[in-house]
């Protein structure tokens, strides 16, 4: 695949004559209704090759790492104010289960705990960042400028962790606030983009036969629907086909209706999209092994035990840069609506004029996140999806930072064990991303029920290590997360859930979404999704500077995962989908005076600098 699009980067003539082909009438001026190329799908393959990377090697696994280490060489012990690391630390023996802590702001903080702390903060500040830009993607060129500047700022964050000493372990939290923010914020843009692709793919549209409000009607029944049907489809010159069902023995009316050619390229791309990112993280970390064996034999692991994680993170932003500037050569930019009547001040503003045109700007985002809303209340279906995202991402975050530090704080394990449990995690998610639609398909499994399926298998990882807490089972020194070799197999169940959550739940919203709407209904699932992100780790941090153990948190994790549950179930995929069209065609008629109105006013305000 890296192979493909470098390929890519080549102009193909024929590809490039068939975009030059509109295949359907514009429904805003400026809006770009080319044929989807191969190039271009590979563009979008590119980016979630570069940030996946970071999102799996930097979040999952060295970051937190980093911090506790940043925090641990500069802390002390509790009591005793012996420093934590180096060669005046007491051995573990000595310790008499001191916590390690480290001063902030005048309080004493679980070096664990300043961790899941700076997380919960990162992603609070994610969510922010993202409600303010996010909904600007929907116009204009932004929806590519936007993806490509969160791009390499957070690749040049990533990059800044090799200047980074315990003695500044500050600027350490700061650089994952603005990497974290960077990197989710940059999946909301991505996001808005598979709509569009899909809309305008040639294989789910004749385009002499199918006019712009046919592009995402279905006809089939509602007790039928099923997106995950790709047995009933093949590949023909890289373009989807039905096989046909003839000689089946079924009469026509009786024949199964496959589902739409919309959802089952948009869950394909997705799949395979989660899927690659996790291929390239691991082979990043493979070369992160090799860097933290061979760095971690030198001088330099003995000044520091984070220079090993520091160059692994340098790596990880090399990366990142590299992919993310393949997909600014491949990817369309995909215009949406223009905004005519914002303007700037002139080009002989001021510095203050400037700034008093961004923050007009961000209001305006805000202001669009609030009309989204206003939107999504009157759609039951997303309403209930959005509350069990909202809590079932929270599951997500506060399970991922909590393994790696309990592996690392209570199992002992060494940075390089945990670059191997992220990689069992890796290639299992990855196997998750291309399994679950074939189970699904394979056992009849609509999409909310393979969700439920997921989540069910997920409240595996926290009811295990909540064993460890029975007497009987603590004192036979196994089983309930004891031994380190007892991550491995909650890691397989982490990845198959995980590569499978984040493929279909992605791919599930993105049906209920009204057409037209996709940048500005996918910042409001991020804004839920990080919205929430940030209260299990909060919770977490808080109990284990109570307890002075990171094992209190899988209480919460129990909690958090199971709750989604009901909601997931009742979420009725088709109905929400004919809602969506319907709000669609009836943002149609006043969307876009709205919009005018709402410009004018900007227009005013920005106009009131001149």
């Amino acid at each position: 695949m890296i192979w493909s699009i470098l390929a890519a980067l080549k102009t193909d003539p024929t590809e490039e004559a068939r975009a030059q082909v509109q295949q359907r009438t514009p429904r805003y001026a400026g809006e770009d209704t080319t044929p989807t190329t191969r190039r271009e799908i590979l563009g979008w393959y590119a980016y979630g090759i570069a940030a996946e990377v970071f999102a799996v090697s930097g979040v999952g696994s060295f970051l937190p790492l980093m911090l506790e280490q940043l925090a641990r060489e500069h802390g002390s012990l509790q009591d005793t104010h012996r420093p934590c690391w180096g060669d005046a630390a007491p051995d573990e023996n000595a310790r008499n289960g001191e916590q390690c802590v480290v001063g902030l702001m005048g309080l004493q903080i679980n070096t664990a705990s300043f961790a899941m702390y700076t997380f919960s903060l990162a992603v609070l500040i994610q969510a922010l960042t993202l409600i303010s830009f996010s909904a600007l993607a929907d116009y204009e060129n932004n929806r590519k400028s936007l993806l490509l500047a969160f791009g390499f700022l957070g690749s040049v964050t990533s990059m800044l962790f090799v200047l980074i000493w315990p003695s500044i372990y500050i600027l350490g939290a700061i650089l994952v606030v603005i990497g974290v923010t960077c990197l989710g914020s940059s999946f909301v843009v991505l996001n808005s983009f598979l709509p569009v692709l899909v809309a305008n793919d040639p294989s789910v549209q004749n385009p002499e036969h199918r006019t712009s409000e046919e592009l995402s009607s279905f006809n089939r029944r509602e007790d039928d629907f099923d997106w995950n049907e790709w047995s009933d489809q093949e590949s023909v010159d890289g373009v989807h086909h039905h096989r046909s069902r003839s000689g089946t023995g079924l009469k026509e009316d009786e024949k199964p209706k496959s589902a739409s050619p919309e959802l089952q390229l948009s869950t394909q791309i997705s799949s395979k999209g989660v899927g690659l990112g996790y291929l390239a993280a691991i082979i990043v970390q493979i070369l992160s092994i090799v860097i933290l064996i061979t760095v971690s034999q030198t001088s330099l692991a003995k000044a520091s035990g984070t220079w090993p994680m520091r160059f692994v993170l340098l790596l990880v932003g090399i990366w990142w840069c590299a992919f993310t500037y393949l997909t600014s050569r491949l990817l369309r930019p995909r215009p949406g609506p223009p905004l005519d009547n914002i303007s700037s001040s002139g080009p002989g503003a001021g510095g203050s004029a400037k700034w008093r045109v961004w923050l007009r700007l961000v209001g305006f985002s805000w202001k669009s996140l609030w009309r989204t809303v206003k939107i999504a209340v009157q759609l039951r279906e997303v309403m209930i999806f959005l509350v069990a995202w909202f809590m079932l991402s929270d599951a997500l975050a506060t399970v991922s930072g909590t393994a790696i530090l309990f592996a690392r704080t209570e199992l002992k394990m060494s940075t390089t064990g945990i670059g191997l449990l992220s990689i069992t995690v890796i290639v299992s998610g990855m196997g998750g991303a291309f399994l679950w639609p074939k189970v699904s398909a394979r056992f009849g499994l609509k999409s909310n029920q393979t969700i439920m399926v997921c989540i069910a298998l997920f409240e595996l990882i926290p009811l295990y290590g909540m064993l460890g807490y029975i007497p009987f089972v603590k004192r036979w020194g196994v089983i309930g997360l004891q031994q380190p070799w007892e991550v491995f197999p909650l890691g397989i169940v982490h990845g198959v859930v995980g590569g499978g959550l984040a493929s279909y739940c992605r791919s599930f919203f993105g049906l209920l979404i009204p057409p037209g709407s996709e940048a500005a209904f996918y910042a409001l699932y991020a804004a839920t999704d990080k919205g929430s992100s940030f209260i299990g780790p909060a919770i977490v941090g808080v109990l284990v500077d109570a307890t002075g153990q990171v094992r209190s948190g899988f209480f919460v994790i129990a909690i958090l995962i199971v709750l989604p549950l009901p909601l997931v179930w009742i979420v009725n995929a088709e109905k929400g989908r004919r809602d969506g069209l319907a709000m669609a065609e009836k943002l149609g008629k006043s969307k876009f005076a709205e919009d005018e109105n709402g410009q004018d006013e900007a227009e005013g305000l920005l106009r009131g600098n001149n």
